[in-house]
Protein backbone atom coordinates (compact mmCIF):
# COMPACT_ATOMS: atom_id res chain seq x y z
CA UNK A 1 0.00 0.00 0.00
CA UNK A 2 1.41 3.35 -1.04
CA UNK A 3 1.39 6.25 1.41
CA UNK A 4 0.70 9.83 0.32
CA UNK A 5 1.09 13.12 2.15
CA UNK A 6 -1.12 15.93 0.83
CA UNK A 7 -0.86 19.48 2.14
CA UNK A 8 -3.88 21.74 1.89
CA UNK A 9 -5.95 18.56 1.97
CA UNK A 10 -9.08 19.95 3.60
CA UNK A 11 -10.65 21.58 0.56
CA UNK A 12 -10.36 22.26 -3.15
CA UNK A 13 -7.61 20.52 -5.10
CA UNK A 14 -6.19 18.82 -2.01
CA UNK A 15 -9.53 17.30 -1.08
CA UNK A 16 -10.14 16.17 -4.65
CA UNK A 17 -6.69 14.60 -4.82
CA UNK A 18 -7.27 12.74 -1.57
CA UNK A 19 -10.41 11.20 -3.08
CA UNK A 20 -8.47 10.06 -6.16
CA UNK A 21 -5.69 8.55 -4.08
CA UNK A 22 -8.17 6.79 -1.81
CA UNK A 23 -9.88 5.27 -4.84
CA UNK A 24 -6.47 3.97 -5.94
CA UNK A 25 -6.01 2.25 -2.58
CA UNK A 26 -3.43 4.61 -1.09
CA UNK A 27 -3.13 5.54 2.55
CA UNK A 28 -3.34 9.31 3.02
CA UNK A 29 -2.05 11.80 5.55
CA UNK A 30 -4.09 14.94 4.97
CA UNK A 31 -2.40 18.08 6.27
CA UNK A 32 -3.92 21.53 6.79
CA UNK A 33 -4.33 24.37 9.26
CA UNK A 34 -8.11 24.19 9.60
CA UNK A 35 -9.33 21.32 11.77
CA UNK A 36 -12.90 21.77 10.56
CA UNK A 37 -11.82 21.32 6.94
CA UNK A 38 -9.78 18.27 7.86
CA UNK A 39 -12.88 16.87 9.55
CA UNK A 40 -14.65 17.24 6.20
CA UNK A 41 -11.87 15.21 4.62
CA UNK A 42 -12.18 12.53 7.27
CA UNK A 43 -15.95 12.36 6.79
CA UNK A 44 -15.60 12.00 3.04
CA UNK A 45 -13.06 9.17 3.34
CA UNK A 46 -14.22 7.16 6.36
CA UNK A 47 -11.67 4.32 6.06
CA UNK A 48 -9.78 5.01 9.29
CA UNK A 49 -7.12 2.43 8.42
CA UNK A 50 -6.04 4.40 5.38
CA UNK A 51 -6.59 7.99 6.48
CA UNK A 52 -5.01 10.25 9.06
CA UNK A 53 -5.10 14.01 9.38
CA UNK A 54 -2.77 16.52 10.98
CA UNK A 55 -3.60 20.14 11.73
CA UNK A 56 -0.40 22.16 11.53
CA UNK A 57 0.88 25.51 10.26
CA UNK A 58 3.33 24.59 7.50
CA UNK A 59 5.42 27.68 8.16
CA UNK A 60 6.32 26.52 11.68
CA UNK A 61 9.88 25.29 12.07
CA UNK A 62 8.92 21.83 13.29
CA UNK A 63 6.09 21.28 10.79
CA UNK A 64 8.04 19.09 8.29
CA UNK A 65 9.33 16.83 11.05
CA UNK A 66 5.87 16.42 12.57
CA UNK A 67 4.23 15.72 9.23
CA UNK A 68 6.69 13.10 8.01
CA UNK A 69 6.88 11.48 11.44
CA UNK A 70 3.09 11.13 11.50
CA UNK A 71 3.11 9.26 8.18
CA UNK A 72 6.12 7.08 8.99
CA UNK A 73 4.94 6.17 12.48
CA UNK A 74 1.51 5.20 11.10
CA UNK A 75 2.50 3.36 7.92
CA UNK A 76 6.30 3.13 7.86
CA UNK A 77 6.91 4.87 4.56
CA UNK A 78 6.27 7.83 2.26
CA UNK A 79 5.64 7.18 -1.43
CA UNK A 80 3.95 10.37 -2.62
CA UNK A 81 4.20 13.97 -1.50
CA UNK A 82 1.82 16.58 -2.92
CA UNK A 83 2.78 20.15 -2.04
CA UNK A 84 -0.59 21.80 -2.56
CA UNK A 85 -1.14 24.25 0.31
CA UNK A 86 -1.39 27.89 -0.70
CA UNK A 87 -3.20 31.18 -0.39
CA UNK A 88 -4.88 33.38 -2.97
CA UNK A 89 -5.63 37.08 -3.39
CA UNK A 90 -2.16 38.02 -4.66
CA UNK A 91 -0.99 41.63 -4.86
CA UNK A 92 1.44 43.36 -7.23
CA UNK A 93 4.96 44.13 -6.03
CA UNK A 94 4.28 47.77 -5.15
CA UNK A 95 1.41 46.76 -2.84
CA UNK A 96 3.25 43.92 -1.09
CA UNK A 97 4.86 44.62 2.28
CA UNK A 98 7.68 42.55 3.75
CA UNK A 99 5.41 40.63 6.12
CA UNK A 100 3.19 39.49 3.23
CA UNK A 101 6.19 38.65 1.07
CA UNK A 102 7.77 36.56 3.81
CA UNK A 103 4.53 34.71 4.56
CA UNK A 104 3.73 33.90 0.92
CA UNK A 105 7.24 32.70 0.14
CA UNK A 106 7.35 30.85 3.46
CA UNK A 107 4.12 28.96 2.85
CA UNK A 108 4.38 28.24 -0.86
CA UNK A 109 8.12 27.84 -1.45
CA UNK A 110 10.09 27.44 1.79
CA UNK A 111 7.61 25.00 3.34
CA UNK A 112 7.49 22.68 0.29
CA UNK A 113 11.30 22.74 0.09
CA UNK A 114 11.64 21.79 3.76
CA UNK A 115 8.92 19.14 3.58
CA UNK A 116 10.58 17.50 0.58
CA UNK A 117 13.90 17.52 2.42
CA UNK A 118 12.31 15.80 5.41
CA UNK A 119 10.49 13.20 3.31
CA UNK A 120 13.36 12.22 1.01
CA UNK A 121 15.07 9.76 3.40
CA UNK A 122 11.83 7.77 3.56
CA UNK A 123 11.13 7.70 -0.19
CA UNK A 124 11.96 4.60 -2.19
CA UNK A 125 12.38 4.00 -5.93
CA UNK A 126 9.01 4.58 -7.54
CA UNK A 127 8.12 7.49 -5.25
CA UNK A 128 6.83 10.80 -6.60
CA UNK A 129 6.71 14.44 -5.57
CA UNK A 130 4.10 16.74 -7.10
CA UNK A 131 4.40 20.50 -6.65
CA UNK A 132 1.23 22.48 -7.34
CA UNK A 133 2.26 25.60 -9.20
CA UNK A 134 0.09 27.93 -11.30
CA UNK A 135 -0.26 29.51 -14.72
CA UNK A 136 0.89 32.64 -12.88
CA UNK A 137 4.32 31.00 -12.85
CA UNK A 138 4.20 29.99 -16.51
CA UNK A 139 3.08 33.23 -18.17
CA UNK A 140 2.95 35.68 -15.29
CA UNK A 141 -0.24 37.26 -14.08
CA UNK A 142 -1.67 40.65 -13.25
CA UNK A 143 -1.25 41.26 -9.52
CA UNK A 144 0.92 38.15 -9.24
CA UNK A 145 3.73 39.59 -7.10
CA UNK A 146 4.93 37.26 -4.36
CA UNK A 147 2.46 34.58 -5.46
CA UNK A 148 4.00 34.41 -8.94
CA UNK A 149 7.49 34.40 -7.44
CA UNK A 150 6.67 31.50 -5.09
CA UNK A 151 4.93 29.45 -7.76
CA UNK A 152 7.78 30.03 -10.23
CA UNK A 153 10.23 28.97 -7.53
CA UNK A 154 8.39 25.65 -7.30
CA UNK A 155 9.11 25.05 -10.98
CA UNK A 156 12.83 25.51 -10.40
CA UNK A 157 12.65 23.21 -7.40
CA UNK A 158 10.82 20.63 -9.53
CA UNK A 159 13.49 20.49 -12.23
CA UNK A 160 16.25 20.30 -9.62
CA UNK A 161 14.50 17.43 -7.89
CA UNK A 162 14.09 15.60 -11.19
CA UNK A 163 17.77 15.68 -12.09
CA UNK A 164 19.13 15.19 -8.55
CA UNK A 165 16.88 12.36 -7.38
CA UNK A 166 15.66 10.82 -10.62
CA UNK A 167 18.62 8.41 -10.60
CA UNK A 168 17.28 7.09 -7.28
CA UNK A 169 13.91 6.39 -8.89
CA UNK A 170 12.22 9.40 -7.25
CA UNK A 171 10.32 11.49 -9.77
CA UNK A 172 9.21 15.11 -9.39
CA UNK A 173 6.72 16.99 -11.54
CA UNK A 174 4.65 20.13 -11.25
CA UNK A 175 1.01 20.75 -12.06
CA UNK A 176 0.09 24.30 -13.01
CA UNK A 177 -3.67 24.81 -12.93
CA UNK A 178 -5.39 27.73 -14.52
CA UNK A 179 -8.39 29.27 -12.82
CA UNK A 180 -10.21 26.64 -10.76
CA UNK A 181 -13.35 27.48 -8.79
CA UNK A 182 -12.33 26.50 -5.26
CA UNK A 183 -12.96 28.10 -1.86
CA UNK A 184 -9.70 30.02 -2.34
CA UNK A 185 -10.82 31.63 -5.61
CA UNK A 186 -14.62 31.63 -5.52
CA UNK A 187 -14.91 35.32 -4.63
CA UNK A 188 -12.90 36.22 -7.75
CA UNK A 189 -15.71 34.85 -9.90
CA UNK A 190 -17.85 37.75 -8.70
CA UNK A 191 -15.53 40.06 -10.68
CA UNK A 192 -16.81 40.47 -14.24
CA UNK A 193 -13.39 41.47 -15.58
CA UNK A 194 -11.84 38.36 -14.03
CA UNK A 195 -14.49 36.14 -15.59
CA UNK A 196 -14.10 37.76 -19.02
CA UNK A 197 -10.32 37.45 -18.93
CA UNK A 198 -10.64 33.72 -18.34
CA UNK A 199 -13.85 32.70 -20.08
CA UNK A 200 -13.16 34.69 -23.26
CA UNK A 201 -9.49 33.66 -23.51
CA UNK A 202 -9.83 29.90 -22.96
CA UNK A 203 -10.27 27.98 -26.23
CA UNK A 204 -11.81 24.95 -24.53
CA UNK A 205 -15.51 25.54 -23.79
CA UNK A 206 -15.15 25.45 -19.98
CA UNK A 207 -12.65 26.27 -17.25
CA UNK A 208 -10.73 23.71 -15.19
CA UNK A 209 -12.36 21.93 -12.28
CA UNK A 210 -10.93 20.32 -9.16
CA UNK A 211 -11.60 16.96 -10.82
CA UNK A 212 -9.41 17.92 -13.80
CA UNK A 213 -6.47 18.88 -11.61
CA UNK A 214 -6.83 15.98 -9.18
CA UNK A 215 -6.97 13.52 -12.09
CA UNK A 216 -3.74 14.94 -13.49
CA UNK A 217 -2.01 14.64 -10.11
CA UNK A 218 -3.22 11.07 -9.71
CA UNK A 219 -1.97 10.13 -13.17
CA UNK A 220 1.48 11.62 -12.48
CA UNK A 221 1.72 9.40 -9.39
CA UNK A 222 0.65 6.26 -11.24
CA UNK A 223 2.77 3.57 -12.93
CA UNK A 224 1.61 4.90 -16.29
CA UNK A 225 3.59 8.10 -15.67
CA UNK A 226 6.81 6.34 -14.68
CA UNK A 227 8.89 8.12 -17.34
CA UNK A 228 7.45 11.60 -16.75
CA UNK A 229 9.99 13.52 -14.69
CA UNK A 230 10.84 17.20 -14.35
CA UNK A 231 7.77 18.34 -16.27
CA UNK A 232 5.18 21.04 -15.68
CA UNK A 233 1.71 19.93 -16.76
CA UNK A 234 -0.53 22.93 -17.35
CA UNK A 235 -4.25 22.31 -16.80
CA UNK A 236 -6.00 25.35 -18.25
CA UNK A 237 -7.80 24.39 -21.46
CA UNK A 238 -5.19 26.17 -23.59
CA UNK A 239 -5.45 29.54 -21.86
CA UNK A 240 -1.71 30.04 -21.35
CA UNK A 241 -0.47 28.53 -24.61
CA UNK A 242 -2.71 30.32 -27.11
CA UNK A 243 -3.85 33.82 -28.01
CA UNK A 244 -7.48 32.84 -28.17
CA UNK A 245 -10.38 35.28 -28.00
CA UNK A 246 -13.99 34.17 -28.04
CA UNK A 247 -16.30 35.28 -30.81
CA UNK A 248 -18.05 37.60 -28.37
CA UNK A 249 -14.77 39.25 -27.45
CA UNK A 250 -13.59 39.51 -31.07
CA UNK A 251 -16.78 41.21 -32.20
CA UNK A 252 -17.30 43.46 -29.19
CA UNK A 253 -17.29 47.20 -29.79
CA UNK A 254 -14.38 48.88 -28.09
CA UNK A 255 -14.51 52.48 -26.97
CA UNK A 256 -11.47 54.74 -27.18
CA UNK A 257 -11.30 54.86 -23.39
CA UNK A 258 -11.42 51.08 -23.03
CA UNK A 259 -8.66 50.59 -25.62
CA UNK A 260 -6.34 53.18 -24.00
Amino acid sequence: MQVAIITGAGSGIGLGTAAKFAAAGMAILGVGRDEAKLATLAASLPDSERLATLAVDLTEDDAPRRIVAAAVERWGRVDVLVNNAGIGKPKPVHETDDATLDYVLGLMLRAPFRLIREALPHMRPGSAVINISSTYAVVGGIRGGAYSAAKAGLLGLTTHMAVQYGPQGIRCNAVAPGVVNTPMTEDRFEDEVFKRMNNHMTPYPRLATVEDVASTIAFLCSPGAELINGQTIVVDGGWSSTRYLSEAARTAKWSADAAA
